[in-house]
């Protein structure tokens, strides 16, 4: 049985430093990922908190010559080859064995706006990430390529995964055929969002809705949902209508599994402003417009779920490492970290407060790092 320790999963991290090392690489890797769940996001506070946990740290970690210095620690972390850091991410999740079956995995993408270099003519990096709702964590992530999009990116990360049995959730950017087959060769079900990227595929599914009179979406072959959401001052109603009467869509040969099209009406209310949308989506599942409707609903939570908090409990936006591979391991160092912290369920606290108490608590942090 492998090992649930992410720190094993990096044991055999390719060294990227010649023979004159003073420091153990996993020693390196391990004061970062500690200094990271505590709450140190850059260098010297990464530096500083190695130092004052240094009885701690010494007490697991060989530190043949001490904590390593913020530039150590910076040079090394930046010279890391990403694939093979990821590599070790993957294996990780894997021992960690989440149950795909019935999963919702939603994949979305996120720039993290600060990591550009002007120097190097480098653009920020984004990163497409794949959010397990029910399990609460991130299963992977990869970065788009310069000069790519998402459309690149979406198919590699697939192949990373085991979806097997889940429903997966992409935005209109990644609602491709050969995506769609992807999905379907995994054997797991797919909920895609349309726009106007896909031929008239989008202009076809939204006629066809707006020809449909009221009195006739509320019986066969339509099926219906509504959820009613309150929280803060904002009220928001969104209704689901699912159908499987697709025989007359020209391009329904293209769409490997598809078997079912879907109108999303949402109402949202905030103090006197009212603000209407509605949006469109093909899937491969069968009319069920609770199901269907949850994983719309999900995949719009993987906004609130992931992406804001790594935005506020680890101000990802904010972050400058830009120096070669700094950017990428550091946004993969992140998803470790808020899967550490998630997997932790002793407390009810937030992220950030979950953070706090690792970087106060000795015995938190361990249970933390080592989910003991």
């Amino acid at each position: 049985m492998e090992s649930k320790n992410v720190l094993n999963h990096f044991a055999d991290l390719p060294d990227p430093r010649d023979d004159n090392k003073r420091h153990n690489l996993i020693d390196i890797i391990t004061i970062v990922v500690a200094a990271s769940i505590a709450g140190a996001d850059k260098w010297d506070d990464i530096e500083t908190f190695g130092l004052m946990k240094h009885d701690w740290l010494k007490s697991f970690l060989e530190l043949p010559h001490g904590i390593p210095s913020r530039d150590t620690l910076r040079r090394v972390f930046a010279r890391i080859d990403p694939e093979e850091f990821n590599k070790r991410f993957f294996s990780w999740i894997a021992a960690l064995n989440p149950e795909s079956r019935n999963e919702i995995i939603s994949i979305d993408g996120k720039t993290v706006r600060h990591s550009y270099d002007r120097k190097s003519d480098k653009s920020a990096i984004h990163m497409v990430s794949a959010w397990a709702n029910n399990a609460g964590i991130t299963l992977g992530q990869v970065k788009v390529a310069e000069k790519s999009n998402e459309i690149t990116a979406i198919p590699e990360l697939l192949d990373s995964l085991d979806v097997e049995g889940a429903i997966v959730t992409i935005d209109a950017m990644g609602t491709q055929t050969k995506i769609a087959k992807k999905i379907i060769d995994s054997k797991a079900d797919y909920v895609l969002a349309l726009k106007g990227n896909q031929g008239t595929l989008a202009d076809d599914v939204e006629l066809y809705f707006k020809e449909t009179s009221e009195e006739e979406l509320e019986q066969p072959p339509f099926t219906k949902y509504s959820t009613f959401d309150k929280d803060h001052g904002r009220m928001e109603k969104r209704t689901y209508w699912v159908c499987d009467d697709i025989n007359w869509l020209s391009q329904k040969e293209k769409w490997e599994g598809l078997q079912t099209i879907c109108m999303v009406k949402s109402e949202r209310t905030i103090g006197k402003e009212t603000s209407k949308e509605t949006r469109y989506y093909i899937s491969s599942l069968t009319p069920n417009a609770i199901t269907i409707g949850n994983a719309i609903r999900k995949h719009w939570g993987v906004e609130n779920s992931l992406h804001w908090v790594l935005d506020m409990a680890f101000r990802e936006d904010e972050c400058r490492k830009r120096k070669n591979n700094s950017a990428e391991n550091f946004a993969i160092l992140r998803h470790i970290t808020h899967n550490l912290l998630k997997q932790e369920k002793t407390s009810k606290r937030s992220i950030a407060g979950k953070r706090l108490m690792a970087g106060w608590d000795t015995a938190y942090m361990e249970k933390v790092l080592f989910q003991v």
